[in-house]
């Protein structure tokens, strides 16, 4: 007789806590990440000269670069605030403010993404959210030559434009892509609003209408970040927020406009929807005259698009 012996599996001893990976406890991992972003601040204060800042040097500086509150007052945050925030104090930092944080340290597209995500907040950045532009609406843009045309969002970001419109007021090519919003040009590009008729009368409308447009918006972001930079920046952006007007979109109207190369044009401004909700549209400038039709043909050739 043969006897079969079955061996029980032997019990293998459970870990011990030294031989578990060290998995960071939440507290643990975001006190790191704010030593991370402190370090990271300052790191981006010491090198910036205040000669960069436009700000006076002054007597006995022992400080590389940017003193804090320098910083504070550049991006128009308090000073105590700002030091927390540099010795990793847990404190509630918002979009709004990191981003007048990243103009102030005069961060790159890739440091500012780094400060956004050691903060753990979405970077509200024209360029880092979906613009809706296809393909189709840019072929349409460079069709639309010799006539200026652009792609705008709700908030007045430009997202896409065709040639002559990226000459009709400034060079918008030569802009970084998050100062490419007309608010903003409108109230801070003396190009821009030099090229605008009616400047005074354009920039009360617009103001207006971007009250009436950021009541549907009023917790995002991007639309809180525009806004703080504005009132940060414009003395009569400030004047007009105060006033609460409101006013709807133009659908359209005649404007005239100083280029810089071929003198006055008087256009019919045109705003079209591309969806079924109020997003993005496309805005169309078409000659209201001979004269303006012939200097959009001269500036398209400057530009080198087709007439």
């Amino acid at each position: 007789m043969t006897t079969m012996v079955t061996e029980k599996p032997t019990a293998q001893a459970a870990p011990t806590p030294a031989s578990r990976p060290a998995v960071p406890a939440p507290r643990a991992a975001d006190g790191i990440r704010r030593a991370e972003l402190a370090a990271f601040l300052r790191s981006r204060r010491e090198r910036i000269s205040p000669e960069q800042a436009g700000l006076p040097r002054g007597p006995r500086r022992r400080t590389p670069g940017l003193r804090r509150e320098e910083v504070a007052h550049l991006a128009a945050v308090g000073v105590t605030w700002y030091t927390w925030l540099e010795q990793a104090r847990d404190i509630r930092v918002s979009a709004q403010v990191l981003d007048s944080i990243a103009r102030a340290l005069m961060l790159d597209r890739t440091e500012r993404s780094h400060l956004f995500a050691l903060a753990g907040v979405t970077d509200p950045l024209p360029g880092t959210e979906c613009t809706g532009v296809s393909s189709g609406l840019l072929r349409m843009l460079e069709q639309l030559e010799p006539f200026p045309a652009c792609v705008q969002n709700a908030r007045y970001d430009v997202l896409a434009h065709n040639r002559v419109y990226g000459q009709l007021m400034c060079d918008l090519d030569a802009l970084p892509p998050e100062d490419r919003n007309c608010m903003w040009l409108s109230f801070t590009h003396p190009e821009w609003r030099a090229a605008i008729a009616g400047q005074n009368e354009v920039v009360a409308a617009m103001a207006a209408k971007f009250r009436a447009s950021m009541a549907e918006h009023i917790a995002e972001p991007a639309w809180k970040c525009l806004l703080k930079r504005l009132l940060d920046a414009s003395p009569e952006f400030r004047r007009l927020w105060e006033r609460h007007e409101v006013d709807g979109l133009d659908s359209h109207r005649t404007r005239v406009y100083y280029q810089r190369w071929v003198g006055p044009l008087r256009l019919d401004y045109t705003s079209l929807w591309t969806g079924p909700h109020p997003g993005a549209r496309l805005l169309t400038f078409t000659p209201a005259d001979e004269e303006s039709r012939a200097g959009l043909l001269r500036l398209a050739e400057l530009v080198g698009a087709k007439g």
